[in-house]
């Protein structure tokens, strides 16, 4: 049985109506990237960004207050954790006094660095910004910039991560390119139950084979993974085949209970990206 098994994933769950840290459910990062032969050092940079749309705790007198949060789990942490449990985490602020805004970005930094880097050293926080309800409007809708992939009219039979399907000119001059789609589509290890993003691939080297990088993104559509474990694993299917000298993927998932979830992984030092929803988010 793997540990996202005994998670709250696809189980029954009680929502707890006070303030509980114990209910997140690390799952470490170790195995999957062992599979991708991805050791100790990371070829990588990055966070997982999150998106929690379902967030409210009351204030000192017992009035309720909502907010937006928005989170930046480092990539290097040992652990991810897990959707379903984050979102009873969140649940049990429902009914629970805190000081202030602060004071909730205070608790949800300390617990979710914790879970983040449980059964290790701490290396880096978990980013925590609340979005306040009177600024709710300053949050707009963008879709990834770039190229779409979508527009290419092709056939498709792959379904589960074919590599094979990527290839680059490596005989001419490179290139610097940002590609994307919305026909990005996982399924969830546990449950099954379909992830639906899109995606966008920025690099500078060999030009990819455009039609060969639109099958390979299909061919997620019936592969299981987690939303992190998939980014992680196009990243390194496009470093072998095409060998970009810059490379990064960013992945922005659609919401599931009231949470997003949006790995950037990137070859080179860069800033995140702005956690901006699109329109299926």
């Amino acid at each position: 049985m793997t540990p996202a098994a005994t998670s709250p994933l696809g189980q029954t769950a009680c929502y707890a109506d006070q303030y509980d840290p114990a209910l997140l459910f690390p799952i470490a990062r170790a195995p999957h990237r062992a599979e991708l032969g991805i050791g100790a050092t990371l070829p990588f940079m990055g966070a997982d960004l999150w998106t929690a749309f379902e967030l409210s705790w009351l204030n000192a007198r017992g009035k309720p207050q909502v907010a937006l949060a928005h989170l930046a789990v480092p990539c290097e942490s040992i652990n991810i954790i897990e959707s379903k449990s984050l979102k009873l985490y969140l649940g049990s602020f429902n009914n629970s006094r805190f000081a202030d805004a602060a004071d909730v970005v205070t608790h949800l930094r300390a617990d979710l660095t914790e879970a983040a880097w449980r059964g290790g050293v701490v290396q880096s926080s978990v980013g925590v910004k609340l979005v306040a309800a009177d600024v709710f409007d300053r949050e707009p809708i963008f879709d990834l910039d770039g190229l779409s992939l979508d527009r290419l009219d092709l056939d498709c039979n792959r379904y589960n991560p074919a590599p094979e399907l990527l290839s680059a000119a490596t005989d001419e001059e490179p290139v610097s390119e940002v590609l994307t789609s919305n026909l990005l589509r996982s399924n969830c290890p546990v449950t099954g139950q379909p992830d639906w993003g899109s995606v966008q691939i920025s690099y500078f080297g060999p030009q990819i084979d455009q039609a060969g990088l639109l099958r390979y993104l299909i061919s997620f559509r019936q592969h299981q993974g987690f939303h992190e474990d998939c980014v992680e694993r196009m990243f390194m299917d496009v470093s072998a085949r095409c060998r970009p000298h810059k490379l990064s993927v960013y992945a922005r998932y659609t919401r599931r209970g009231g949470i997003d979830i949006n790995p950037f992984r990137t070859s080179y030092p860069q800033a995140l990206p702005p956690n901006r929803r699109n329109a299926r988010q």
